[in-house]
């Protein structure tokens, strides 16, 4: 009897249930470089790992390339819109503790805040990788406080 109770207990667990799930979709092909508007997008029902599935967490983020009408946006076709143009002259800054030093860089990509980017130092022509702060500077070295 428990047997049978246990074991039907575990076929109900693992058995498929019906759940609703969204998909966010471009509602229009979109161009790689645009920001995001609630025009832009439309839920549909499905389930697609690794998609969005909301508009309010896509809305103002940036294309990273083109998005079709109609496909799933996924997590790695959107980010932050970029603060920091390729070739653009962008501050420098290494940080520790009460030491600050800067220069100038030259950006080599595009990127966006919390984006890691690499630039050459112009002074020195060192090309060094750095995380994009919210002021639009590239900071290198221990991150601990921006």
């Amino acid at each position: 009897m428990i047997r049978a109770c246990l074991i039907s207990v575990v076929c109900a667990m693992i058995s498929p249930t019906e759940s609703h799930a969204d998909t966010l979709v471009a509602a229009r092909t979109i161009r790689a470089q645009s920001i995001l508007t609630a025009a832009d997008l439309k839920v549909v029902e499905g389930d697609i790992a690794g998609t969005l599935i909301s508009v309010d967490e896509a809305i103002g983020l940036e294309t990273r390339g083109m998005l079709y009408a109609g496909r799933p946006i996924r997590m790695s076709d959107v980010g932050p819109p970029a603060l920091i143009e390729r070739n653009s002259i962008v501050p420098l800054y290494f940080k520790q503790g009460a030491l600050t030093i800067s220069a100038d860089a030259r950006s080599l990509s595009r990127a966006g805040v919390g984006d890691a980017v690499r630039v050459m130092n112009l002074s020195s022509k060192t090309i060094v990788t750095g995380i994009v702060g919210p002021n639009g500077g590239v900071y290198v070295g221990r991150l601990t406080s921006q």
